[in-house]
């Protein structure tokens, strides 16, 4: 975000911008801060960023923070780099004994980068999957037809099931 008004309110969590009369982020249901706020707090994240050393060395502390292909882990250690969180990736030994599967990749970073490396890629998670402003509430919810009353786990709209769909959201359970 490069250009805040110092004038206008923004979202702390998903760094939405409003009008100076609002006060409550409408996606994430937290108060609002100003930009003169917003612009310090920024300034902070980038002093500390740019004081963070961005090479590793043997006497760092590592620990890994995600495993899985080379793809998605190379895409993992992208979005660390572009906050400034040095990190390494290393390759499982032994892997699959046929050649037929991909080799599991550990991305690992310092000890201390840490808090900062998992509010990343959470940041990126919600901003990828938009599941923040989504009502998980009913996501456990089993449908069962024989049930007087049912749930639907997408919408959560509560209807007799008399059918394999549901009324309000059309989600099929057939």
């Amino acid at each position: 975000m490069t250009d805040i008004d110092p004038e206008l309110n923004y979202c702390p969590d998903c760094q939405d911008e409003y009008r100076a009369d609002f006060d409550h982020c409408a996606s994430c249901d937290v108060q609002l801060i100003s930009g003169a706020m917003f612009i310090e707090i920024q300034k902070g994240h980038v002093e500390k960023k740019l004081e963070r050393p961005t090479e590793l060395s043997t006497e760092d502390d590592l620990v890994s923070l995600r495993s899985g292909s080379l793809q998605d882990m190379k895409q993992l250690r992208s979005l660390l780099a572009a906050e400034h969180i040095p990190s390494l990736l290393v390759s499982e030994d032994g892997g699959c004994s046929k050649s037929c599967c991909g080799s599991t990749f550990f991305l690992q970073i310092r000890e201390q980068d840490a808090q900062d490396a998992l509010a990343v890629l959470a940041h990126d998670f919600h901003k990828s999957t938009a599941l923040h402003s989504h009502d998980l509430s009913n996501a456990q919810v089993v449908y069962d037809n024989n049930a007087s009353k049912a749930t639907c786990p997408a919408c959560g709209c509560q209807f007799t099931p008399t059918t394999m769909t549901c009324p309000d959201c059309g989600l099929c359970f057939g």
